[in-house]
Order: C-alpha cells, then structure tokens, then sequence
C-alpha cells in the first residue's frame, strides 16, 4: 500500500468520526462550548539531529513550524484530535531535510479558570521525511512511520466559540539513514468551535 493510500485510509476514517462522532454537552457554567472545532498553530521547532561537518558553517536546527487540527469532543475533559503538521526543513547530512506527517492524539483538558485551561495530548505521528542535496530535487531518500506525540498547553477563551493558545509539542520522526529523533515546537494558535 503506498503512502498517499495510507494517508487518504486515516484521513477518510478521522472524517467519519469527526462527522459521526457523538460528543457530551459541557456542564453549565463549565466555560467549555461542547462540539467539534478547527485550529491552526504557528510557531518555531527543534530538530534533535545533531550537525555534521558537511554543514557545521550552515549548520541550523530550527525552522518554522505549522499544525492545522481538527478535532472533537468526547466528553467534559477528554477529546480527540487529527492534524497535518509541518515542521519545516533544516540542513542536515549536506542536504536538506523536510518533516511532516499526520498526527492522530487523545487529548485531556482542565479549566483553572473562566476563560483559562490546560490541555495534554498523546499520541502517533505517521511522518515522512524527505532528503535533498542542497538546490538539487529530492534525493529519493524518503523515510516514513509511525512515532510517538505528546505535548500540552495553555488556552484562553476570547469568546465562548474562539479560544488562543500557547502550545509545547514532541514528535518522533524516522530520518534518512535509519535515525529517529524527535522534533520539538513551540506555538502561538488559534482554535475555532462550530
């Protein structure tokens, strides 16, 4: 089964429990909208591969980062999230490598106030990453599969259907050449209730 498959089989399955999924009201006076929502996070990542020779003068481990969420309800603190992430390309190996993948998480939220939670996720990544030679096409060095994803963070609520947050996420990526590091972000989002 090729990856575009695979990815379009966990995509058509996240639809079907996004639209089918039955989801507990939230208690009155919970601050909490019940339902579904969309969010979209931006942000810095870390890759946890060291530098090579070949690129210590380039040599950078950081770029930008961007998750787009879809998610749903399962009841007053638990939920469940599909999101498309991608954390950017560094040099690396005297190339160039790319991470993305599709994140499935259990997600576990508080409220510590009226309009502030705290949220926890865990859960897979199915990444792929690509290789190229500096100003060249892809390599044909491609990597895929599952690696562990956690990470949490703070929300706070500007209206009861629109909420921004400050995110902390970690996922496990396998890297041309037989490697699996973890990639760390940091995020700055938003997240809309319907």
């Amino acid at each position: 089964m090729g990856v575009g498959r695979s990815m379009g089989l966990v995509l058509a399955s996240f639809l079907g429990m996004a639209t089918g999924a039955a989801h507990a009201q939230a208690a009155p006076g919970s601050g909490l909208a019940p339902g579904r929502y969309l969010g979209l996070s931006l942000g810095t990542d870390r890759f946890g591969v060291a530098c090579d020779q070949s690129t210590q003068l380039l040599c950078t481990r950081d770029d930008r980062a961007a998750r787009l969420t879809a998610g749903t309800d399962l009841g007053k603190h638990w939920g469940a999230e599909f999101s498309w992430v991608d954390m950017g390309r560094v040099p690396r190996l005297g190339g160039e490598t790319h991470a993305q993948g599709l994140n499935f998480s259990v997600v576990g939220r508080a409220r510590l106030a009226s309009s502030v939670g705290v949220f926890g996720r865990l859960g897979t990544t199915y990444g792929r990453t690509d290789s190229s030679v500096m100003g060249a096409a892809p390599a044909g060095n491609a990597e895929t599969g599952f690696g562990l994803a956690w990470g949490g963070g703070v929300s706070y609520d500007i209206t009861p259907r629109l909420s921004a947050t400050l995110e902390m996420d970690s996922q496990d990526f396998r890297f041309p050449g037989g490697s699996r590091d973890p990639v760390r972000s940091t995020s700055l989002g938003l997240r809309l209730r319907y």
